[in-house]
């Protein structure tokens, strides 16, 4: 009682009951031994597509690095509230983002800014359903292609969507300038400095991935959700008694 009295002068707005101290042995679970599985999205519809071609080799780098990877097509993906969230390819995209322990978002840049077509898978995924948030701790690596010069654009923008999707967004990324030219006939990569970004990229995913994927759920766990969910709990038993 004495500590509880101090820590009501120390810190009066605090709920006490749901502060807890960090728990090292939480930090440090047993480590999964199934492959990491990543979901691959990228915001392109064109025939020839350098967005999906740069995704291709994130595939492959990842399926070396000893990933599960899955790549969602966008191809007759609604607009967002144009369908029911029962259309086959909102439920496949869900399914998939549901699936994964961590992402990597591929876009163009287009009018300065990633294209609508990756907007639209982003806004497909919801922030909660229910009280599960589906992307909250998985984690994400962030790519683009530009047809002129190095730009960043749409990777500042994929980066603030991750955090708002409460996903842990690694570090490092990757900006192909030219994009055109960074490709050979076959559709690879060439040999550049663009391409070790790309290896650097996709080597950070799985280490963040391998790190956190087992801690996930105690990395996101918050007072302030604590606190609600006490909350709703109380309200329901209350509710439940009237």
């Amino acid at each position: 009682m004495k500590k509880e009295s101090a820590l009501s002068k120390t810190f009066p707005a605090l709920q006490q009951q749901h502060l807890r101290l960090v728990d090292r042995d939480a930090l440090r679970p047993p480590f999964s031994t199934h492959k990491p599985r990543i979901l691959i999205l990228y915001g392109s519809l064109r025939e020839v597509s350098y967005s999906r071609l740069l995704a291709h080799e994130a595939r492959r780098l990842l399926e070396h690095f000893g990933c599960e990877v899955r790549m969602f097509d966008p191809k007759g993906l609604p607009l967002p509230d144009e369908a029911p969230t029962s259309h086959p390819k909102v439920q496949e995209l869900r399914d998939l983002s549901a699936w994964s322990e961590g992402q990597v978002w591929v876009s163009p840049e287009r009018h300065g800014a990633m294209t609508g077509i990756m907007k639209a898978q982003i806004d497909w995924v919801p922030l909660s359903v229910g009280s599960v948030r589906p992307t909250q701790g998985k984690t994400l690596a962030l790519m683009q292609v530009s047809g002129g010069s190095q730009s960043f654009n749409a990777l500042g923008q994929m980066r603030i969507l991750g955090r708002w999707m409460r996903m842990i967004t690694i570090p490092n990324q990757s900006s192909v300038a030219k994009a055109f030219q960074e490709f050979d006939a076959d559709g690879r990569m060439k040999a550049s400095s663009y391409y070790d970004r790309v290896v650097d990229v996709c080597e950070e995913l799985v280490k963040f991935t391998l790190l956190t994927r087992d801690a996930s759920s105690y990395l996101t766990d918050r007072y302030s959700e604590r606190k609600e969910d006490a909350a709703k709990l109380e309200q329901r038993v209350a509710l439940k008694s009237i």
